[in-house]
């Protein structure tokens, strides 16, 4: 330990050292001064009694006053010992206290990360000479960022304490317990490798504790944790017995695999997880660089009066066109760009493309744009798009911003927020995979969405699937009594599209009408359609196509390759 003092580093050895001496002397010298006294006392006692009692002159002036003048100075030692004492307690509590803050979380009083290391190193160093092992536990508490952003820090830190103690009361006594970041916790114990099944007992119930919900102050919070688990007898990434940093390692990367495989569980590191990580970092940098070098790149999708056959539109879709994977799907790249905190440049690069893309159509084809949860929580979302716009000099009206109805619930006011700052510049609002998400309807009702979307979950099996056809039944009955216009995704054959015209006129998209395309051929393609003669004409009619043309545009568009070389389930949603 190290304590700073006048900015001389002194350590507490030396510090200790320095007070046993000052302590030593000090005592000395009150010793030395009882001596004296015993010695000048022994000589003037007889004396002050003789004179006392008339017996005699009295003491020698000088060894009286050599005995009173020791007398002061046992006194005064005295008093100068104690003062000692009690200085050198104070250092050494201070000493204690420093120690204590310099390896310990001020917050929770758990291990930091530099302590829980040291201290696992020594836990592995005696359970390995006593035959058992260690388990190590890398706890990571899913969508804290919300609670901070949506409630305060000071709530963030309450549930924070709670979470540690929940922590504490669900792992053995004799657990080492350490916060590694913000919301990171790390957990390391001794365990028997006769009895390793009770540790899946243990991970499990702890998983269970801190997904109870938590109320503080008087706000109902729920949180999960994902965990990640690693075992001092099992070889780490190198082949190596692990040490703490080591373990450390494999916990987390078996952490982050609980996320990806939907959150809230935990899961023991697996060799394999280690090429998955590696996987994950490539993609990640790649993802990083790529954005400014404009790898990410606008594909777009049809959309098309299902009554009339008429093109109204495209929804832009990104793609991934990168040198090393090839082009990548967006359900791949996005996820990992909004952990990394990427997606906002992202989606500004493609959006600044398509708009010059759709600059140049008819100017009766509108674009669709779909927009992250991370965006929505953008403040100065609104702003940016805005600027984007006159940049390209793009008409706001041909414009409609996608919001998914899933993150509604995460902050409505701030949705409402966004909504109107967007209408107001007169870019078109709509609801897009309705049915999937929580809002109900009061919320449809009061935010200003120019448009629903039905998700293509409810429209692709709706043929042999009675209830999805009731829902989207429901959802275009829904548009029809609120006069907000529908769009349907999904339309992948004839059927659907013939069950779909039943509902009057509604915009769809999907592979029967053909897949999404680079900007290039979407130009290529249209000027080959040609413009309509008559300004009150509908523009560019795109007629249905037969069973077979459908059939054909199926199995030219299954040739192409959308995904990198690696299988997409080694990423996963993060």
């Amino acid at each position: 330990m190290k304590a700073t003092l006048s900015g001389n580093t002194v350590t507490g050895e030396e510090t200790g050292e320095n007070a046993r001496q000052v302590d030593v002397v000090a005592l000395g010298i009150v010793t030395a001064a009882i001596l004296l006294f015993v010695a000048t006392g022994s000589e003037v006692a007889p004396s002050v009694m003789d004179s006392l009692m008339e017996r005699g002159p009295g003491p020698d002036n000088f060894m009286l006053n050599a005995f009173l003048l020791n007398i002061a100075i046992i006194i005064f030692g005295w008093s100068r010992y104690r003062q000692l004492c009690e200085e050198i307690q104070l250092r050494k509590a201070a000493e204690r206290q420093a120690r204590q803050l310099a390896e310990t979380d001020p917050l929770t009083g758990f291990l930091n990360r530099r302590s829980f290391n040291e201290c696992v190193d020594r836990l592995i160093d005696s359970a390995e000479a006593s035959g058992q092992a260690v388990a190590l536990m890398m706890i990571d508490l899913d969508n804290f960022k919300q609670v901070n952003d949506f409630n305060g820090h000071s709530t963030g830190d309450l549930l924070l304490r709670e979470c540690a103690q929940r922590i504490s009361q669900s792992l053995p006594k004799s657990a080492l317990l350490g916060r590694i970041g913000g919301d990171e916790f790390a957990a390391a114990f001794v365990f028997d490798k006769s009895r390793a099944d009770t540790l899946n007992q243990t991970a499990s119930s702890l998983v269970k504790a801190i997904g109870e919900s938590t109320q503080i102050n008087a706000i109902s919070i729920e949180v999960t944790a994902s965990i990640g688990m690693a075992r001092s007898d099992v070889p780490g990434v190198d082949g190596n017995r692990p040490d703490a940093h080591a373990m450390l390692e494999m916990a987390d990367i078996a952490m982050y695999h609980a996320k990806r495989q939907g959150r809230n569980d935990f899961f023991w590191f697996e060799g394999l997880m280690a090429d998955e990580m590696r996987f994950r970092t490539e993609l990640e940098s790649g993802i990083r660089q790529g954005i400014p070098r404009g790898e990410f790149v606008p594909y777009y999708e049809q959309q098309i009066d299902v009554q009339t056959g008429e093109l109204t539109g495209f929804e832009m879709l990104a793609r991934w066109n990168s040198p090393h994977f090839g082009i990548v799907s967006p359900d791949i790249f996005i996820p990992v760009a909004e952990d990394i905190g990427a997606i906002g440049d992202l989606s500004e690069s493609v959006i600044r493309q398509a708009l010059e893309d759709a600059k140049g159509w008819d100017s009766r084809l509108t674009l669709a744009v779909n927009i992250s949860p991370m965006q929505l929580r953008d403040p100065w979302f609104s702003q940016k798009l805005l600027r984007l716009l006159v940049e390209a000099n793009f008409p706001p009206h041909r414009l409609e911003i996608e919001i998914t109805e899933s993150c509604l619930h995460q902050n409505i006011a701030q949705a409402r927020s966004l909504i109107t700052s967007l209408k107001n510049q007169g870019i078109k609002i709509s609801l897009d995979d309705f049915g999937t998400g929580y809002s109900s309807l009061a919320q449809l009702r009061s935010l200003p969405f120019d448009r629903i979307k039905i998700d293509r979950s409810f429209v692709t099996s709706l043929i042999e699937n009675k209830d999805n056809a009731a829902i989207v039944h429901a959802i275009a009955m829904l548009g029809q009594g609120l006069k907000l216009p529908v769009t349907v995704e999904g339309i992948e054959t004839g059927e659907v599209l013939e069950h779909l015209m039943q509902y009057g006129s509604i915009k769809g998209q999907g592979y029967y009408y053909g897949r999404p395309r680079p900007a290039a051929e979407i130009t290529e393609w249209l000027a080959q359609l040609g413009s309509p003669s008559q300004p009150d004409m509908p523009f560019l009619i795109q007629k249905p196509m037969t069973a077979d043309d459908a059939a054909k545009a199926e199995a030219g568009a299954s040739s192409e390759t959308e995904e990198p070389a690696k299988s997409p389930q080694r990423v996963g949603n993060a």
